[in-house]
């Protein structure tokens, strides 16, 4: 059985997603994995004790395997939490997210936006047929040191959308947003 087979099985075998798999060098193998998401399940983080569980049958898993690593690595995604499968976009809906496009978007798409431009931070939302997705953003409003930005400049702001396909992304990301003043934003 091959190393990928073997962690995913032992990975979903005791209930979590696997996010990603990544050998560095030096022999260090590591393994992201979250909590399993329904859209009627309250989200979940991954504990220390989770990595732990994970950690111990890995390392059954792969010696039985023979896999040749020097160091095994279990982690959460942590907040800037890849997005690689339709579940993943579907989880996020609403959320800022970064993207970066395999190509640039292109003159005929561009309008206002770089047409050499490949990389986004925006909402992540739904199409409006729902076949698709697409994320939103307003360009920054530029202001002095000191200034502040009134709301009512701000909403006058062109929106700017982005359709796009899984397949035209190279990564997509949450965006790592920190509050450290516990509040939300309104």
């Amino acid at each position: 059985m091959s190393l990928q087979q073997t962690v995913e099985q032992t990975v979903t075998g005791l209930g979590y997603d696997l996010v990603e798999i990544e050998r560095s060098a030096g022999g260090l193998l590591r393994i992201t994995i979250d909590m399993p998401w329904t859209a009627d399940t309250p989200v979940q983080p991954i504990n220390v004790e989770d990595c732990e569980r994970v950690t111990r049958q890995l390392q059954f898993a792969l010696e039985v395997d023979g896999a040749e690593y020097a160091r095994l690595e279990v982690s959460s995604p942590g907040i800037d939490r890849p997005l690689r499968h339709q579940a993943d976009f579907e989880r996020f809906v609403g959320e800022e997210v970064d993207l970066t496009l395999k190509a640039p978007i292109g003159a005929a798409a561009a309008g206002q936006v770089s047409a050499t431009r490949k990389k986004f931070r925006g909402t992540l939302e739904r199409t409006d047929d729902g076949a698709g997705w697409q994320i939103t953003w307003r360009d920054e409003v530029k202001a002095k040191p000191g200034q502040k930005v009134s709301p009512k400049r701000l909403a006058e702001m062109p929106v700017h959308a982005l359709g796009f396909t899984l397949d035209e992304l190279r990564e997509a990301r949450l965006a790592p947003i920190v509050d450290f003043k516990g509040k939300k934003p309104r």
